[in-house]
């Protein structure tokens, strides 16, 4: 008898879908949620990195007479990333002669030998995905740097 209803249960297919639906739609969607997320990472990381190149050339046809301020150029980048001004920095750097080392003041080389000047550009931000919501990873740093040689 027992062999009998087990027999029974066994064969029956009624609700076979709807269990199958529930064990593998939530992993679908998961998989779903994640693609969606590791793209717009990616896609930060490249607007970063293409913002980054255009300020290249913007702070390149500064040095060459165009007459845009540090300000302005600090502006114009954090406005199109939609940045805070904490998250964009320009500082000028010089090398002195043949020396590896950039220097923040340009009176520390001797007078005698080339002064070449450079900018530096630093862009950070932070994106935190969704599902640091479930407790699962923590917010991404994203930090793009450039040194632009002027002069």
């Amino acid at each position: 008898m027992i062999g009998h209803g087990l027999r029974r249960m066994v064969s029956d297919l009624k609700g076979v879908m709807a269990v199958e639906t529930a064990i593998v739609a939530p992993v679908i969607v998961l998989m779903a949620l994640g693609t969606f997320e590791v793209g717009r990472i990616v896609s930060r990381q490249q607007e970063l990195q293409s913002a980054a190149s255009e300020a290249e050339g913007i702070v390149l046809a500064a040095a060459a007479g165009s007459g845009t301020s540090s300000d302005t150029m600090k502006s114009v980048i954090r406005d199109s990333l939609g940045l805070a001004d904490n998250e964009v920095t320009l500082q000028q750097r010089f090398r002195c002669n043949l020396s590896s080392q950039l220097t923040a003041d340009a009176s520390t080389c001797d007078t005698d030998q080339p002064i070449y000047q450079y900018v530096l550009l630093d862009v950070t931000d932070t994106y935190t995905p969704i599902w640091t919501r479930f407790g699962v990873g923590k917010a991404l740093n994203y930090r793009v740097e450039r040194t632009i040689q002027v002069q």
